[in-house]
């Protein structure tokens, strides 16, 4: 788990990251961006999941949590895309 940033990071956001666009049916991997809060449960970081909507500026992301196909809410900027 990501504890802290590297020290030339510090307090800084990359706005493509924050408006970065997703399709229906894309794999994303969920990493925290440690300068904000995070609006997800943090046993989510790390997983991976596929995004299966969108809500307002978020999307909807599913993912496998103990044999169950659970779906959170997350920002885009907590959201890396895997090719």
């Amino acid at each position: 788990m990501i504890k802290r940033k590297n020290i030339k990071e510090h307090g800084k956001l990359r706005l493509s990251r924050y408006f970065q666009e997703f399709e229906n049916g894309e794999k994303v991997a969920v990493v925290r961006e440690q300068s904000l809060n995070p609006k997800f449960p943090i046993r989510t970081q790390g997983r991976t999941g596929i995004i299966i909507g969108k809500k307002g500026s978020a999307y909807i992301v599913k993912i496998m949590e103990g044999g169950l196909g659970k779906e959170h809410i997350i920002a885009p900027i907590h959201l890396i895309k895997i090719a």
